[in-house]
């Protein structure tokens, strides 16, 4: 819209340009032709004026030799005759006085054109400076518009970076967090399952121990057995009197299950010494 109005507007300035430029030539045409004209008619007027002023001269001269001279009739005649000469030349010289401020008029005339030309050329100007400034004007508000405009749209991007910005700096941080969680619960699991390897060892571990010691138990009371056989007066123990003192439907415990696993049993002399030491034994009947 300002582009087209500043196109008008060059548009009126040039248009006025022309026409003053033509009104500057058809004036200096009119002034020249009229200036030609009236310095033709004043030459013409002034060549008649001083013809006429020669031959009323003459005739003033030949009036006066005939006065001087007293002619005869014929030369009175003559002198009427110049008489009437002296008026023409000075009725010519009249009508060339009155042709002369004729041109003067005209002249002045060209000169109060000229000057209305130089007004109509001086208004023009002020008129063209004018829509000089305004479309100046124009084009400096127009180059703040679009700077303005410009720095908006920086702005506008600067803020939309900005944003883009912290949401891949959102996005990163919660894949790293996803991530840290994924390796922190890998972790987890690894270490659940170290924990449960390590547990199955040691169960496996004190499960060998116990079956060791129940072994090492079972040797130990077999040759306790032994022994007890061997030695008289000390009745051995029956397999089915022990078992009848425990309670019914419940399983015997063995030596080796009651003791503590990765303790080694006992032996049969151990069990046998006295609670007291530097008390010896008893003597059986």
């Amino acid at each position: 819209m300002a582009a087209r109005k500043s196109a008008k507007k060059v548009n009126a300035v040039a248009k006025l340009e022309a026409e003053l430029a033509s009104l500057k030539a058809q004036l200096e045409k009119a002034r020249s032709t009229q200036e030609a004209a009236a310095k033709k008619e004043a030459d013409k007027a002034s060549k008649e004026a001083e013809t006429a002023a020669k031959k009323a001269l003459a005739a003033a001269a030949k009036v006066k030799a005939a006065r001087a001279k007293k002619k005869s009739a014929a030369q009175q005649k003559q002198l009427k005759a110049a008489q009437t000469a002296a008026s023409a030349a000075k009725k010519a010289a009249t009508a060339a006085k009155s042709a002369a401020t004729e041109a003067k008029s005209k002249l002045a005339t060209i000169s109060a054109d000229n000057k209305l030309a130089t007004k109509i050329a001086k208004a023009v100007a002020k008129e063209e400076a004018a829509i000089s400034k305004k479309l100046a004007a124009a084009e400096k508000k127009k180059a703040a518009a679009a700077a303005k405009k410009a720095a908006a749209a920086a702005k506008k991007k600067a803020a939309a970076d900005k944003k883009k910005a912290a949401a891949a700096a959102k996005k990163a941080a919660a894949a790293a967090k996803k991530k840290a969680a994924a390796a922190k619960k890998k972790a987890a699991a690894a270490a659940k399952k170290k924990a449960a390897a390590e547990k199955q060892k040691a169960a496996a571990a004190k499960k060998k121990a116990a079956e060791k010691a129940k072994k090492a138990a079972a040797k130990t009371k077999a040759k306790a057995k032994t022994a007890a056989k061997k030695k008289p007066g000390r009745p051995a123990k029956k397999a089915a009197t022990k078992t009848a003192a425990k309670k019914p439907g419940r399983p015997a415990k063995s030596a080796a299950a009651k003791k503590k696993p990765g303790r080694p049993p006992k032996s049969a002399a151990a069990k046998k010494a006295p609670a007291r030491r530097g008390r010896p034994p008893k003597a059986k009947a």
